[in-house]
């Protein structure tokens, strides 16, 4: 099976570098027209410029392909709403989005300040839904979407000194599960990626040795399969140093003890309870 993007047009979040670029560059080569979004701020999301995004679109446009450069913040409403727009002027549809731009605020939680965790969702949760949100009416019009969240294994198991980090990655998983019900029926498809790979983000948490092993270009694979039209929808797909798998969120089967249940009943059964054979990655909704 071979996969192309022919025809099709992608929006790249944070796809100034690392794991965005090589999301944009691959688009780009299996046919895709690209908008490059960065902000090109820091890593804190401070500042900003729009060089980064220019020269991932040089690099495609010298290869012979097609992009264009945005430099609005996902945390800004109207910045995507014009984000979106630009798309639509220059390539006259949106098949793909690549919901990847990310920042860092890590401080252990009694250090944080609601500043730096507020920060961090606004860019990583309501970015990602506001982009979503953006291309949704567009995508189910047309019959067709592929969206792609960006968790974390912070987000799935949590890590020290990421908790504003860690929630923020987890709700996108929120979001693909509902989405992928309600997009269901318009052919559009909500999956998300779960990478480690060596970027600026992560150059400072990782040993040098690790970090080695874990290119960006070798998460990109499973982000093309999960924005292509053979997609699955609502599967979570962990992609590090090319080793691939799947994560989820398992459902036990229930112990039964009755309608008048005590805490005493759930500590006595607790072992039961939380015995995880035989679960199931299923939830109550069954739509």
């Amino acid at each position: 099976m071979s996969i192309d993007f022919a025809g099709r047009v992608a929006i790249v979040t944070g796809a100034g570098g690392g794991l965005g670029k090589c999301h944009a560059l691959e688009l780009a080569k299996r046919g895709a027209k690209v908008v490059v979004n960065d902000l090109g701020g820091s890593v804190d999301g401070t500042g900003g410029n729009s060089e980064a995004a220019l020269q991932v679109v040089d690099e495609i446009t010298s290869a012979g392909g097609e992009a264009i450069a945005n430099g609005a913040s996902v945390s800004d409403e109207k910045g995507v709403a014009g984000l979106v727009a630009a798309c639509i002027d220059a390539f006259g549809r949106v098949d793909i989005l690549i919901n990847n731009a990310g920042i860092l605020r890590d401080k252990s939680f009694h250090k944080m300040t609601m500043n730096d965790f507020r920060a961090v969702v606004e860019v990583h949760l309501f970015g990602a839904a506001m982009c979503s949100h953006a291309v949704w009416p567009i995508m189910c019009e047309q019959g067709y979407g592929r969206i792609v969240m960006t968790t974390s294994p912070t987000g799935l198991y949590g890590n020290f000194g990421q908790v504003n980090y860690g929630a923020a990655k987890l709700a996108q998983v929120g979001l693909m599960n509902s989405l992928k019900i309600e997009g269901a029926k318009y052919n559009v498809h909500t999956n998300t990626i779960s990478p480690v790979a060596a970027t600026r983000m992560t150059q400072d948490l990782m040993p040098e040795e690790a970090l080695s092993k874990v290119s960006p270009e070798l998460v990109t694979p499973a982000v093309m399969y999960l924005c292509s039209e053979d997609a699955p929808n609502g599967i979570i797909v962990q992609a590090q140093g090319g080793n691939y798998g799947t994560a989820a969120i398992v459902e036990h089967l229930h112990v039964e003890l009755g309608d008048h249940a005590t805490a005493e009943d759930i500590a006595a059964h607790f072992e039961e309870i939380t015995d995880l054979a035989g679960a199931q990655p299923r939830g109550r909704l069954q739509l």
